[in-house]
């Protein structure tokens, strides 16, 4: 939905469902650049066969001459003139043959880029020798969170605007939850689903049943009906502990529950005792505040069985490149690696006080900055919906010195109007992912931010990269000097489908400097930095590996994504491949809008797609309607698309076509459509937009010129 004027509330789906964000004033207007062009043209023709440019061997073969050469003299003058004289006469034998391949070039990159890789490599090491630390000892989670309330049980674990919970509530509570399902009889390997909001006892709980060797699904508090439904039984819960202010769209579809699935709610707020009763006087769910109450506190029961270090942990779902939401396997080890790995890159500091206004139930609120407190002991601020206005008001008030964003936060907090706490705050350093290069100067001078931490990576994937050195733009890198220390690489593919095109051996090829192409990750089965878990489901994990990339049986993660690497190695995002587009910081599946659409049109024809708006992050969601006698009613539409899609979901633009096409194949065509965009001036089909109040309204070329002079935000 578009914004006017000035909305202080969330971000969309990023920060837990609020529509809109605190847009007030304006960001500035960035020119279009390689990084973020203003619209993407795909070429639907056939990838030809992968055919090299012709290079000369010139090199190569002078190379092959030079080395037994060159060897053959130092291995005179070290017989001859002792080992001093032959070492110094290897060492320049050596520069000298790399002079002549790869080049003198290559010793430039090197020199320059040695400093950030150096860096790198040492935090690695650091990340390697605490996952094997805690893998030796077969240590879990909440092994190491009850480590650190032993060393500091009264310190500030978790704070929100309503709450402080030191290390020692947050382990009680964790404590009484294991306890209450203990005594019901859930045991290691159980799932139980969470729908919760951003609090305290979002974490604690799934601590606790962690600690039982329970597994948690961590479910997107925007999902509803179908999407909610089908989050519950693919992740094979057998329970789902849901908040009271939840308790509506669980009652939705309890009776299409597997009967075997246990309810429990949760009034997270006191006033809520009375009204939330509905599904427990029906005897459909159990009051769980009740149950906790009497649960023991100090300890977990002796008798409940332990999770170990390998063990799962949470599930986190994504909605993957097709398809409905998939739910991806966190283990105890990977959580391990993925709040460690960032901790050490970024440079960390165990005393340091992290705001967080994003999700729980996402790796980057839920992983990246809980556990710095879980595993790190350190506080963490959280916030239920993010508010731009009130960003760094809250890193001023709880004194943060490092804040989280993603996707459009950055902007929303840019365009708002200058405040005393602009400065007037301790935050040193952010980090997320979405930071467009565009406002990235603006965003760190107007705010005096001394470090960014962008970075990259798939809740499910191990192609997981950041910039540790500020590089505008960049989010990541891959070393040139020794590129195989962390394996990831950018392939070569179709543009559209993002498979990879394979040369005459029926391999892939890797992209030379500023060629774009598909992100890659090696799998390496049993390291926990290059395992690929997947998700619940097996087969939807399949269609995430490629197999002989570089070598016959070797795999890979594809992330489905284009990157662009630089000459020193730094990674720049250019597009996601297939049929999924990312808005709001969620990855929205075209199939799925699809069906839920065509289902409200009266199962007319839908055509699903992300269109770029100028200045706005991510692409939003526009639908194509067949309907040459125009049935439908756009405005009972609007109605039915809030009920049963999640705001992020929704198409921005609705465009009702006279005629449509087809492929040879019986597919509708998308890629003419998507190059159209939503402009009138072009379109002679009837054009709708989304209002604050999600109604969709005629989409005017005075309207259009609103939203390209980003007088009107979505």
């Amino acid at each position: 939905m578009c914004t006017a004027g000035v909305v202080d509330g969330g971000a969309g789906a990023t920060t837990g469902g609020a529509d809109a964000a605190d847009n007030s004033g304006a960001a500035p207007a960035p020119s279009s650049t390689a990084l973020n062009p203003p619209q993407v043209s795909i070429s639907m023709n056939e990838p030809e066969n992968l055919k090299p440019p012709a290079k000369s061997n010139f090199r190569r073969y002078l190379q092959w001459i030079l080395a037994p050469v060159l060897t053959a003299i130092s291995g005179l003058i070290l017989y001859y003139q002792g080992p001093w004289y032959g070492v110094a006469t290897l060492y320049a034998a050596l520069i000298s043959i790399l002079l002549v391949r790869p080049g003198w070039r290559w010793f430039y990159i090197a020199a320059v880029t040695t400093p950030r890789d150096t860096v790198a490599l040492f935090a690695y090491i650091r990340v390697l020798l605490f996952i094997k630390r805690q893998e030796r000892k077969n240590l879990n989670i909440g092994d190491i969170f009850e480590s650190n309330v032993a060393r500091q049980p009264d310190k500030l674990a978790i704070v929100s605007e309503s709450q402080q919970w030191t290390f020692r509530q947050v382990n009680e509570h964790s404590n009484r939850v294991a306890n209450v399902f203990h005594s019901h009889g859930y045991k290691k390997g159980d799932v139980v689903g969470l729908l919760l909001e951003n609090r305290a006892e979002f974490v604690a709980t799934w601590l606790g049943l962690s600690k039982i060797g329970v597994i948690t699904p961590l479910i997107n508090t925007n999902l509803r009906g179908a999407s909610l439904q089908h989050s519950i039984t693919v992740g094979q819960c057998t329970a789902l502990i849901y908040g009271a202010s939840f308790r509506s769209a669980v009652m939705d579809i309890a009776k299409d529950l597997p009967a075997h699935v246990g309810l429990y709610q949760f009034n997270d707020e006191s006033n809520q005792e009375v009204v939330a009763s509905e599904g427990l006087s029906q005897g459909l769910a159990q009051q769980l505040n009740g149950l906790l109450e009497t649960a023991a506190k100090d300890k977990v029961a002796a008798g409940a069985s332990r999770a170990d270090h390998h063990d799962k942990l949470v599930y986190i779902y994504t909605s993957g490149t097709t398809g409905l939401p998939k739910a991806a396997v966190i283990t105890h080890s990977r959580y391990f690696f993925i709040a460690a790995g960032i901790h050490y890159t970024l440079g960390f500091k165990d005393q340091d006080v992290f705001y967080t206004p994003l999700p729980l139930y996402h790796t980057a609120g839920g992983v990246m900055s809980m556990g710095q407190a879980l595993l790190f002991g350190s506080t963490v601020v959280i916030r239920k919906k993010f508010s731009a206005s009130g960003y760094f008001s809250d890193c001023a008030r709880f004194q943060c010195t490092v804040g989280q964003y993603i996707g459009e936060m950055a902007r929303y907090i840019l365009a708002t109007p200058s405040a005393p706490h602009d400065r007037n705050h301790q935050v040193r350093m952010v980090f997320g992912n979405g930071l467009r290069p565009q406002i990235w100067p603006q965003f760190v001078e107007r705010f005096g931010i001394r470090k960014v931490g962008e970075f990259y990576g798939a809740t499910e994937g191990n192609a997981n990269i950041m910039n540790n050195d500020s590089t505008v733009g960049a989010i990541g890198f891959i070393s040139r000097i020794l590129p195989q220390i962390y394996p990831i690489s950018i392939i070569k593919a179709d543009p559209h489908t993002g498979e990879p095109l394979r040369n005459s051996q029926g391999l892939c090829e890797r992209c030379e400097a500023d060629e774009p192409g598909v992100f890659v990750g090696k799998i390496v089965r049993g390291n926990p930095c290059r395992e690929f878990l997947g998700y619940v489901d097996q087969k939807a994990s399949s269609k995430k590996v490629v197999h002989d990339v570089f070598s016959k049986g070797d795999m890979a993660f594809i992330s489905g994504d284009l990157l662009v690497a630089d000459e020193r190695g730094y990674l720049y995002f250019k597009d996601r491949t297939g049929d999924t587009f990312r808005w709001k910081g969620e990855n929205v599946s075209t199939s799925e809008v699809e069906a839920q659409l065509s289902n409200l049109a009266g199962y007319k024809d839908v055509i699903v797609y992300g269109v770029s708006i100028p200045n706005t992050e991510g692409r939003a969601g526009m639908a194509a309607i067949y309907d040459p006698t125009r049935e439908v009613n756009v405005s009972q539409l609007g109605v039915e698309l809030a009920k049963s899609l999640p705001n992020y979901a929704r198409p921005q633009f609705l465009r009702f076509l006279r005629k449509i096409d087809l492929t040879g194949t019986f597919k509708l065509r998308k890629v003419e459509l998507q190059q159209q965009g939503f402009n009138p001036e072009i379109i002679d089909d009837e054009l709708f937009y989304a209002q604050p109040d999600g109604v969709y309204a005629p989409l005017t070329p005075s309207v259009y010129e609103r939203i390209v002079r980003n007088e009107l935000r979505f």
